[in-house]
């Protein structure tokens, strides 16, 4: 996940003072460089650690926190609040105009993925807000970018309006929303020029289509893994064309993070959007809260949930449940199950998310997405029979499902073991949940990874 290491630093630090019944001026002051030290090193702005810094420290020496029961805990989440208000304090959503369509302009420089980030805010417009968007080929500078847009276009079975590249981008961007209103389309989202840098031909050019078509947003794409460049580069984009939001690429990246952190407090223009990874629905609304949650190793529950609600099918997840209550849970079943995980994304994004879990012992785990292919692979070697009723493999029997699937006898015992006390485990839950009351809701019937 991004910010992997100023997680990991910061998650030390406050290990250190999360359990302590008092708490000095001297364990603040010391906690307070710790922290200062992770910031810089994830390349957060030089001035947003200071202030950030001056912040956590005056309010962790308030009275309430050093007479609090729990000042240990206090400072905690002192730290966890002023983190969230620099990210933004609160989740900052797309504009939506009074009357249709809402034009949307896409702006950054080349590299960031601007062309690839502004086919997914439209895929995510559709799903997640049921609207019918346009997109908008207004890159005639790189040939490349209209030709991109138009498959992604054909990917997302979504229109895309183009007139090629011999006509200038303003009468593109004019013609596409008196299109769009003649569909009856509700959003335009209008792909852009980029350069390698910024220059004044390229400002001028953005300054002429928001002039023509006065955007109800102006979305600037930025590549987390630039770090501290990308807050200058947000910097110079927001100075000429008073941008309305930022969208994060590559946050999904081996990148230290600063960029999320800085852009918000040097910029004052709040992250929209955050881009995790190369998919085509992989771009998250971004929600300062939840952000803060997961770098402070606290996980990120509602973002779970939510991923499970979109993913696991609800009707399904109760028949589980029943047959894992009555101990009547197959292979098929886990199969099933499987694929309800896997269909959420990688399994370390969402380890990332459970509160905890970097805490026991799992600190350094790296998740082999290829294991749950092995599993899959030792699971449909074996005949119905077997799948129903494991109690029937003998020696012979794995031996062959370990032939069949590439694996050997030790991964096949393994995984009937821990299938055997993922079903014990999942009997005693939910007849604790039962005893008291409890009514569960729709989830994944608690699935324990195998492996």
């Amino acid at each position: 996940m991004a910010f992997e290491g100023l997680a990991a630093r910061l998650q030390d630090t406050l290990t250190k003072i999360r359990g302590k019944g008092k708490v000095s001026e001297q364990d603040v002051k010391e906690m307070m460089r710790e922290v200062r030290l992770a910031l810089l090193e994830a390349d957060v702005n030089f001035k947003v650690v200071k202030q950030f810094i001056a912040s956590v420290r005056e309010k962790a020496l308030g009275q309430e926190v050093m007479k609090s029961l729990t000042p240990g805990q206090q400072v905690i989440k002192v730290v966890n609040e002023e983190l969230t208000e620099l990210m933004g304090g609160e989740q900052s959503k797309i504009a939506v105009a009074s009357k249709s369509p809402t034009v949307v302009m896409m702006v950054g420089l080349q590299g960031a993925g601007k062309t690839t980030t502004t086919a997914k805010v439209a895929n995510h417009l559709r799903k997640k807000h049921n609207r019918s968007p346009l997109l908008v080929a207004a890159d005639v500078y790189r040939p490349a970018a209209i030709n991109q847009l138009e498959t992604l276009g054909k990917q997302l079975n979504m229109p895309v309006f183009s007139l090629g590249d011999q006509v200038s981008p303003v009468e593109i961007a004019k013609q596409a929303i008196a299109k769009a209103k003649e569909e009856h389309q509700d959003y335009v989202i209008i792909d852009t020029a980029g350069r390698l840098h910024v220059d004044e031909e390229l400002m001028e050019e953005l300054g002429q289509i928001k002039t023509e078509v006065n955007p109800d947003e102006i979305l600037l794409v930025v590549d987390a893994m630039t770090g501290q460049d990308a807050v200058n580069v947000a910097e110079s984009f927001n100075g000429q064309l008073d941008v309305t939001g930022a969208v994060l690429t590559k946050l999904d990246g081996d990148t230290r993070g600063g960029a999320a952190i800085s852009i918000k407090a040097v910029t004052d223009t709040p992250i929209k959007f955050a881009g995790m990874g190369e998919k085509i629905d992989a771009l998250e609304p971004f929600h300062p809260e939840r952000m803060a949650s997961r770098i402070l190793g606290m996980g990120d529950v509602m973002s779970l949930i939510e991923k499970a609600q979109t993913n696991v099918d609800e009707e399904k997840a109760r028949e589980l449940e029943k047959k894992m209550r009555t101990m009547d849970f197959t292979f098929d079943d886990f199969l099933e199950q499987l694929d309800q995980v896997k269909s959420m994304g990688p399994l370390e994004d969402l380890f990332d998310m459970m509160p905890g879990m970097k805490k026991k012992g799992m600190k350094d785990l790296k998740v082999d997405d290829k294991q749950l292919v092995r599993v899959e692979a030792i699971v449909k070697s074996m005949t119905p029979k077997e799948k129903r009723e494991p109690s029937v493999l003998n020696g012979s029997r794995r031996r062959r499902i370990a032939k069949g699937s590439g694996t050997t006898i030790q991964d096949v015992n393994r995984l009937l073991k821990q299938f055997e006390d993922m079903k014990k485990m999942m009997k005693q839950m939910t007849g604790m949940q039962a005893g008291k009351g409890k009514k569960r809701g729709k989830g994944l019937g608690g699935f324990k990874m195998p492996f």
